[in-house]
């Protein structure tokens, strides 16, 4: 997987902005040297990350509500909604994605995925052990036939990333119940570690590479992204931002040496996801301040990482979408070379 990456250089978080996947498939395959499957949210129902997700489960249809995503007793139109976008989408890559090496696709890992959908009456289903099985088991078997249908669409080598924005709310206790008075207990980090490994070793098996695992958390505070679990639960690349490592935590910069002491590549957020980037030292800085306050190399960064935006892009207008992603590989290959300045 470092391998893999090192080539790389620079890749995108997953969303893009606006409606047109044509147009953003043409940003992506153009301006990354490791493009990615784009997730367009601005198109409502079934293109944010837990919709997407929800549409490639097997037996298990959701349907949208007032309160979010629900499970329901057969498919429906949300349910065929996220399927035709997800087909769009890969018959759009097929048509103007050229002939990649290598392509990335993103999907939310269990603890997301079952943190942002509901059963029947109301809970989360992350509640109900028997519904956290069952949709783990759903989501496995739904990710190899997405990974099996990229591959027969571009006859590329495939990188999983496993999106876990919610998991520090997991982790913390930080969801809301029902009725949004209260806080639903905290998981124990045994079983979110144990559960995400079921996952992350089966995108392992589908891929033939180690796995990427996602989280825009904060690298500080409570509600911190956490490493540790992330590592010990098998992934094989990060993918942080990291503009914030000033303030870092010690818990979590010691968890990032052992992190990378062990192997694991780093997807490092460094772009601002809106805007049109900035000046590369000023944009190095966090990474330059990481290895330095780690102890480890510069060469590291050449050699181990690969430059991303801070977080999606979804936020960001469509027009600065190719100067964001552009910039992400001009700061790449500056970890390549770094100027005399950067001394």
């Amino acid at each position: 997987m470092t391998e893999n990456l090192i080539k790389a250089g620079a890749t995108g978080i997953g969303s893009m902005p606006g409606t047109d996947v044509a147009e953003a498939v043409r940003t992506v395959f153009g301006e990354l040297e490791l493009p990615h499957v784009p997730e367009l949210p601005a198109r409502g129902v079934g293109s944010d990350l837990i919709g997407r997700t929800a549409a490639m489960l097997v037996d298990l249809p959701t349907e949208v509500v007032p309160s979010g995503y629900r499970v329901t007793a057969r498919p429906g139109r949300d349910t065929r909604r996220g399927l035709d976008l997800l087909e769009r989408d890969l018959d759009t890559v097929h048509e103007l994605g050229g002939s990649p090496r290598q392509v990335k696709v993103q999907l939310a890992g269990p603890w997301t995925l079952t943190a942002g959908i509901e059963l029947p009456r109301g809970q989360r289903v992350l509640t109900d052990h028997g519904a956290l099985r069952e949709f783990t088991a759903s989501l496995i078997e739904g990710m190899r036939a997405h990974l099996a249908e990229v591959v027969r669409r571009t006859e590329a080598e495939v990188l999983v990333q496993i999106d876990e924005p919610s998991l520090p709310f997991v982790l913390a206790g930080g969801l809301a119940t029902p009725s949004g008075y209260g806080k639903l207990p905290a998981v124990a980090e045994p079983e979110v570690r144990a559960l995400l490994a079921e996952v992350l070793e089966a995108a392992r098996a589908a891929s033939g590479n180690p796995v990427i695992v996602h989280c825009c958390a904060p690298l500080s505070g409570t509600l911190a992204v956490p490493v540790e679990v992330l590592h010990r639960a098998g992934a094989g690349a990060l993918a942080l931002d990291v503009t914030g490592f000033a303030k870092a935590s010690a818990t979590v910069s010691d968890a990032l040496g052992e992190a990378i002491e062990d192997g694991l590549a780093l997807l490092l957020g460094l772009v601002p996801s809106t805007g049109q980037g900035g000046e590369l030292r000023s944009l190095a800085a966090p990474a330059l301040e990481l290895v330095d306050r780690l102890g480890f190399d510069r060469a590291l960064l050449a050699e181990r990482c690969v430059v991303t935006p801070s977080c999606g892009l979804a936020g960001a207008r469509p027009a600065e979408a190719p100067a964001i992603l552009r910039r992400c590989t001009e700061l790449a290959a500056a970890f390549t070379e770094p100027p005399e300045s950067w001394a």
